[in-house]
């Protein structure tokens, strides 16, 4: 039980990291979710999501989130490397334009989530425009340099709904 004062997390808050990490920066997302993962304790009713490519399979794993925090790399029409953030209905109608021809947009899926009545309470998108969508296993060192921006941006997103991370112990000999 949750002591007098204490914040109390959202019932069920999705952390969801998107893109392919075939594709250099187009998997910033997955690459900022696995950091935010691996640099800080989670408390119960958090869950971070590797979604990778993964379209309509997300259906089940979002369905009835109070809160979906997306990470991604986003084409905007701003310079190489620039984070946004995006809140609520923002975020459909950016996605509404994919990066690619073939893939499933998160649009897509947040379309079927309202269709099935579980879409999420809360939305925000957490992005970075890339600089190179060539195909690569890395990041460019300009989207590389915004993950832990990404993560700490996630973080204070986070904290200011009530959900606060703790660092992991690891983190903070680093």
């Amino acid at each position: 039980m949750p002591r007098a004062g204490a914040a109390v997390a959202p019932r069920r808050v999705v952390v969801l990291g998107i893109g392919n990490t075939l594709l250099a920066d187009e998997g910033v997302g997955v690459h900022a979710a696995l950091a935010l993962q691996q640099d800080w304790l989670l408390p119960d009713g958090v869950e971070v999501i590797d979604g990778g490519t993964a379209g309509m399979e997300l259906l089940g794993p979002l369905a009835g989130a109070d809160l979906l925090l997306v990470l991604d790399a986003v084409k905007s029409g701003r310079p190489p490397s620039t984070m946004l953030t995006l809140e609520g209905d923002e975020v459909p109608a950016f996605f509404r334009a994919k990066l690619s021809q073939h893939q499933v947009s998160i649009c897509d899926v947040l379309a079927g989530l309202e269709f099935e009545g579980a879409a999420p309470r809360e939305l925000l998108l957490i992005g970075v425009e890339p600089v190179s969508m060539e195909l690569s296993l890395s990041l460019t060192p300009a989207v590389a340099a915004r993950v832990p921006q990404m993560v700490d941006a996630a973080v204070r997103a986070l904290a200011a709904r009530g959900v606060v991370l703790a660092p992991r112990p690891a983190a903070l000999a680093a």
